[in-house]
């Protein structure tokens, strides 16, 4: 079973739509599943833990959508994953060796700091990716 779900990969997806998009005018449900790739239904039911978690608002009417609840550089990786997924866990029962939970606990908080950046600086990955698109014949 992986560490992180769908759920969680599209909610960090669509939270990260929600982090470039300008945030005085909210962005419709469609237009992030459009952009991000992630089936319309499904987005809802994500946007709806998220709001729950005070990380996105919902503006009702024509014009109404999304926005994020906070600043982007005050969102962070780990808040989004703990928000949809529940807590990060990397067993889900203690071992009956105590030198086992141990490292499994330390290991769960140093995923924790893996994932302790907040939404803007994903952003620096964008060089990441222009570097490996780049090459040279």
């Amino acid at each position: 079973m992986p560490l992180i779900s769908t759920k969680g990969v599209y909610g960090l997806t669509a939270m990260y739509e929600l982090g470039k998009h300008d945030r005085q005018s909210p962005m419709q449900i469609k237009e992030i599943s459009s952009n991000a790739n992630i089936p319309q239904n499904y987005l809802e039911q994500l946007l709806s833990k998220l709001r729950r978690a005070q990380l996105v608002k919902s503006i009702r009417g024509a014009k109404g959508g999304y926005i994020l609840a906070r600043e982007p550089e005050e969102i962070k990786v780990v808040d989004i994953l703990i928000a949809l997924e529940g807590d990060i866990k990397i067993v889900d029962v203690k071992a009956k060796n105590p030198i086992l939970n141990i490292f499994f606990d330390e290991s769960k908080e140093q995923m924790k700091k893996i994932f302790d950046l907040n939404l803007s600086n994903l952003d620096d990955y964008q060089d990441k990716y222009n570097e490996f698109l780049h090459y040279s014949i």
